[in-house]
């Protein structure tokens, strides 16, 4: 029996300590393939900048006693599986993961985020799509920080991406995205969830910047789980402390009757 094809990415870029924990801990059970960005890549959605050079350059990395050829890539997630299933895969892969991330990816907030937009490409190729992120502190969303454990977020890669491959998925969900509570061990309980329909990640400026100067939006975290539906991913993750695990789709269409949606128009 051949062994699966998994097609590994990131949007922290191909030296992230996380790329590489989801790396060791998928090769148990597959080919990991890694083709990630060259550089930092965060927040980038499903992006596909026109400024990608586009350029491939092979690696070799050594991690936990052994060595692994990769492949860094000048552009965003999304093109980064681009280029992995259409350039540097002789096959198209059984999985693409993307991960594991520095920062939880919640709420609606998630489309913003290069995580879930590389296996969102990856998806929309044909190839179902796994996205894992652990929750950190603030600081280390851009970081390469060695404070942040990601041995348990690496069991919860290992253990969905062997779900993924063996099950035949309904045709609605084409990515699980999964998120991992800092204080989480491999006995902490998942739980299915929705997106959360609440600002996490919430924007914040100073309005008394020069316009007139480079400005970067700043953003703050957090969950008010007074108004959080019991269901969602932030609930979940922030009030019971358990791995979050939600199923997505491409389609964005408004879940409406359309032809009623059309009659209400005409009136």
């Amino acid at each position: 029996m051949l062994k699966k094809q998994i097609l590994l990415t990131n949007d922290d870029g191909i030296r992230s300590p996380g790329l590489w924990a989801a790396a060791e801990a998928l090769s148990a059970i597959g080919y990991v393939t890694v083709a990630a960005p060259r550089e930092q890549s965060s927040a980038m959605s499903r992006s596909m900048p026109i400024t990608s050079d586009g350029i491939i350059s092979e690696e070799m990395v050594h991690v936990n006693g052994q060595d692994w050829q990769v492949y860094a890539v000048g552009g965003s997630p999304a093109q980064s599986v681009q280029h992995g299933i259409l350039r540097i895969l002789d096959l198209k892969p059984d999985l693409v993961v993307s991960g594991i991330n520095y920062g939880e990816n919640l709420a609606y907030g998630t489309g913003v985020s290069g995580t879930v937009g590389a296996v969102m490409e990856g998806a929309s190729l044909g190839v179902p799509g796994l996205a894992v992120s652990v929750e950190t502190k603030k600081e280390h969303h851009l970081s390469y920080s060695d404070e942040v454990d990601f041995s348990v977020a690496a069991y919860f890669t290992a253990l969905f991406a062997k779900k993924i491959l063996e099950k035949k998925f309904p045709p609605e969900v084409k990515v699980l995205k999964v998120d991992v509570p800092s204080d989480a061990d491999k006995k902490t309980p998942w739980q299915m969830t929705r997106l959360s329909p609440n600002l996490y990640y919430r924007p914040i400026a100073n309005r008394e910047a020069s316009w007139e100067k480079p400005y970067a939006l700043d953003y703050e975290v957090g969950a008010n789980l007074e108004i959080e539906p019991n269901d969602t991913d932030v609930y979940t993750m922030h009030k019971n402390r358990e791995v979050s695990v939600t199923p997505l789709s491409l389609d964005f269409s408004a879940r409406v009757d359309l032809q009623e949606f059309s009659e209400f128009l005409r009136k």
